[in-house]
C-alpha cells in the first residue's frame, strides 16, 4: 500500500477524500473528486464574482447600470428680498400692546440677529412692506389664522427644528392629527413663562386626552396631578420613534426605567415578558385601582394569564401542588426578583 505524507493526508481530508482507499483501490475515482474539485472553484468564483458585480450596481445581463428610484430634485427657494422687510419698530406704530407683549417673550432675542429676514415680528409673519404700504390687512403677509397645523409647524420649525426633541414633529401623531405648534404654545399670549405654553400640565394635555384625565384620580396612580411627574417626561409631545411617542433611556430601553432603574437590568436570568412587552404587560402606567398599578386585583389572576396550562402557552405552567388556596395566591411573595434574577432561574431571590 502507497504511504502518503500528512500534507497529502491533511489536503485530501480537506475536501472529503479518504486517501488510502481513493489511491489504492478507486484510482478513477480520485481523479473524478479532483477535477470536480477543481470545477467547484470555479463556480464558486464566478458565482462570487456576479455577486460583487451586482453590488456594485452594474447588471450583467444588461450591461447597464442598476437604477433605483430618487426623489425629485426640490426646487430652491426663492431669494430673499430684504427690501420688503421694515423692522419691528414699525410693527410697533400699529401694534403696540402686541408688541410689548412680544418684548417679554423669549423671542425678544430675535431682534438681535443681524439678518432682517430673521429678526422680530418679521422672522415669522414675513416681510411687512406689503402690508405697511397696504395699510394692514389680511392676505399682505403671514397670518396663523386660518392656516394648516401643516404650515403654521413649518413656519416654527425654520428655527426650533433642532436635536430630537423637536426634529420629529414633521411626523408625529399631533400634526397627523392636525395639532399645530401655536395648539399648546403662544408667542404673544403665554399662560406659562417656560416654553411659552397657553396652559400649565397636565391640564394643557388633559384638553384633548380627557381619557386619561379619570386615571390620575384612582387609587393608585402616577402623581402627576400632584406635579412631581409630567406628561412629557415619559411622553415627547414633538414625535419620537416608539408608540405612543414614548420616550427611551440613554440605553434606548423603556421609558419606565429612567426611574425603576432596580428593575431595568441586564439579569442573568430575565422575566421574559418585561424584555418582550414591557411594563404593561402587568402594570398600567397612569393609574389604576389595584397596589402598585397592577392590571388585576389579584397577583395569581395576573400570573395566571401567562402561566397556565395550554398547548400555545410558551411559559411553563405553575406546579401541581400550587392549587390556588390562600396559600398560593400571592406568587410574589416567594417570587420575590420577579422583574428579574441574577441568582434563581424562579426569581426566588
Amino acid at each position: 500500500m502507497e504511504t502518503l505524507s500528512f500534507h497529502q493526508l491533511l489536503g485530501d481530508a480537506k475536501w472529503g477524500i479518504r486517501s488510502t482507499g481513493l489511491r489504492t483501490c478507486h484510482p478513477g475515482k480520485e481523479e473524478f473528486l479532483m477535477r470536480s474539485k477543481g470545477d467547484c472553484t470555479k463556480l464558486s468564483k464566478w458565482i462570487l464574482g456576479v455577486v460583487l458585480v451586482w453590488a456594485a450596481g452594474i447588471n450583467p445581463l444588461y450591461g447597464s447600470r442598476t437604477k433605483h428610484p430618487q426623489d425629485p430634485p426640490k426646487e430652491p427657494p426663492p431669494p430673499v428680498d430684504l427690501s420688503k422687510y421694515v423692522g419691528a419698530e414699525t410693527c410697533k406704530g400699529c401694534h403696540e400692546d402686541m408688541y410689548k407683549q412680544f418684548a417679554t417673550t423669549p423671542h425678544w432675542r430675535t431682534m438681535e440677529f443681524t439678518q432682517k429676514d430673521k429678526m422680530g415680528c418679521e422672522a415669522c409673519h414675513g416681510p411687512g412692506a406689503d402690508h405697511v404700504n397696504a395699510g394692514g390687512g389680511k392676505g399682505t403677509m403671514f397670518n396663523f389664522r386660518g392656516v394648516s397645523a401643516r404650515e403654521i409647524s413649518a413656519r416654527c420649525l425654520k428655527c426650533h427644528e433642532y436635536g430630537e426633541e423637536h426634529s420629529n414633529f414633521a411626523r408625529s401623531q399631533h400634526l397627523d392629527n392636525q395639532v399645530s405648534c401655536i395648539d399648546c404654545h403662544s408667542p404673544h399670549h403665554a399662560k406659562e413663562s417656560q416654553y411659552l405654553l397657553v396652559a400649565r400640565q397636565p391640564l394643557l394635555c388633559f384638553t384633548c386626552h380627557a381619557e386619561v384625565r379619570a386615571d390620575f384620580s384612582k387609587t393608585f396612580h402616577h402623581r402627576v396631578n400632584e406635579g412631581l411627574v409630567k406628561c412629557t417626561d415619559c411622553h415627547n409631545q414633538h414625535g419620537g420613534f416608539l408608540t405612543k411617542q414614548l420616550r427611551s433611556t440613554a440605553a434606548q430601553d423603556i421609558v419606565c426605567m429612567k426611574c425603576h432603574t432596580d428593575k431595568a437590568g441586564p439579569f442573568v436570568y430575565e422575566h421574559a415578558p418585561v424584555k418582550t412587552e414591557g411594563c404593561v404587560s402587568c402594570h398600567v402606567p397612569h393609574g389604576s385601582s389595584n397596589p402598585r398599578l397592577l392590571k388585576r386585583s389579584q397577583v395569581n389572576l395576573l400570573c395566571l394569564e401567562c402561566h397556565t396550562l395550554t398547548i400555545d402557552s410558551g411559559a411553563p405552567s405553575i406546579p401541581s401542588f400550587h392549587n390556588q388556596a390562600a396559600k398560593y395566591q400571592a406568587c410574589t411573595l416567594c417570587h420575590t426578583q420577579i422583574h428579574g434574577s441574577n441568582f434563581n432561574t424562579y426569581f426566588f431571590k
